[in-house]
């Protein structure tokens, strides 16, 4: 769908079971309202703008004043999958400056009707923290781990629970963690088996990635 200069893609979901998701950094927030509000009318899926600024908020607030905002996790639902939750991810932020990753992660999941069940602060820095949640790590079908500094906590997490581990590297850290590398590389590199890992501050990549794994499921 051409839009000058905005080429949408309302047929991705019958091509990949994905819809289009609005990437708002870089874009003004002019750009931003049309492209969410081309795929409004052109689609029935969920319609979600992540990364957004508080300027993209103000114009999509006024646009779709009914529409979800999480500014912690820099998300805006315009439009989310009806129903009740399908599934449960359990979504762990080892610190609560990897909250704004967790929270994107977690915002996107609940647009397509899966239950996020964010456990915060419980990095390894105090392992008892991680050992309390261990429950509600076990009943959740997929678990995203969100970390910096030295990106160990999916580690521990892998050793811990059967569930398939998303883990999610973030840039929080001193000079040494090369704003989240550090944390990639150890969970590249991790010791525990069946850890999945997407890209730098990427929770939106890992809630999708979370999706496919429930729809394959179904």
């Amino acid at each position: 769908m051409d839009h000058d200069d905005l080429y949408l893609d309302p047929t991705r979901p019958a091509r990949t079971g994905e819809p289009e998701v609005v990437f708002a950094q870089g874009k003004t927030p002019d750009q931003c309202v049309r492209a969410v509000t081309s795929l409004l009318a052109s689609t029935e899926t969920p319609v979600l703008a992540t990364r957004v600024s508080a300027e993209h908020v103000v114009a999509l607030r006024s646009a779709i004043p009914d529409a979800r905002v999480d500014e912690v996790g820099r998300v805006v639902v315009a439009r989310a999958e009806p129903g009740p939750p399908t599934a449960t991810v359990a979504v762990v932020s080892a610190g609560t400056s990897d909250l704004p990753v967790a929270r994107e992660c977690a915002t996107v999941l609940e647009a397509f009707a899966i239950k996020a069940d964010v456990i915060t602060d419980v990095g390894v820095a105090g392992v008892h923290r991680v050992l309390s949640a261990r429950d509600r790590l076990a009943d959740a079908d997929v678990v995203v781990v969100v970390a910096g500094m030295e990106g160990a906590l999916p580690s521990v997490v892998g050793g811990l629970v059967d569930r398939p581990i998303i883990a999610v590297p973030t840039s929080v850290g001193y000079g040494a963690a090369f704003e989240g590398l550090a944390a990639l590389l150890g969970m590249l590199t991790s010791c525990a088996p069946g850890i999945a890992v997407v890209n730098i501050d990427n929770g939106f990549g890992a809630a999708m990635v979370a999706r496919r794994i429930l729809r394959t499921r179904a």
